[in-house]
């Protein structure tokens, strides 16, 4: 575990990546079915989420810039630093020596930082600037 100001961040411990069970044919959301089947196989989370072994580490989202994206306070990000930053990802950012997570947009000469919540100003990313885009998210795991 790393802990930073604004995140912390988990290596994935894929090596004792345990298996729980996993109903493959889908829990109902509306009315039971009376007759619902318990097809358990199993299923790791760590195996499932992480495509990239070497590059993938998980976060902990602090705040709420992100809520439009689903990303709320507490939630647990699954991040690949092997992904390409491309226009319209969300991404975990170090800039000018803090970390964020904010959405890519790429206009003809800049580069924005946009968050997912109108009471937050987008980051206009400029010269003067340090940016390392150190992840792409993948996933979210949420807290209920």
């Amino acid at each position: 575990m790393i802990k930073q100001k604004n995140l912390t961040f988990f290596i994935p411990d894929l090596e004792n990546a345990q298996q729980l069970p996993y109903y493959a044919s889908g829990i109902k959301a509306g009315f039971p079915s009376p007759a619902a089947d318990f097809d358990e196989t199993k299923i790791s989370l760590d195996n499932t989420l992480v495509k990239n072994r070497e590059a993938t580490f998980y976060a902990k989202a602090v705040g709420t810039s992100m809520i439009g994206a689903g990303i709320d306070d507490g939630d647990i990000m699954v991040i690949d630093r092997s992904l390409q930053p491309t226009a319209n990802k969300i991404a975990v950012c170090y800039i000018d020596n803090e970390f964020t997570v904010k959405r890519i947009k790429i206009e003809k000469d800049y580069v924005y930082l946009m968050p997912e919540n109108n009471d937050f100003q987008p980051i206009k990313v400029t010269e003067d600037n340090e940016l390392i885009i150190w992840g792409i998210v993948t996933y979210v795991i949420k807290a209920v």
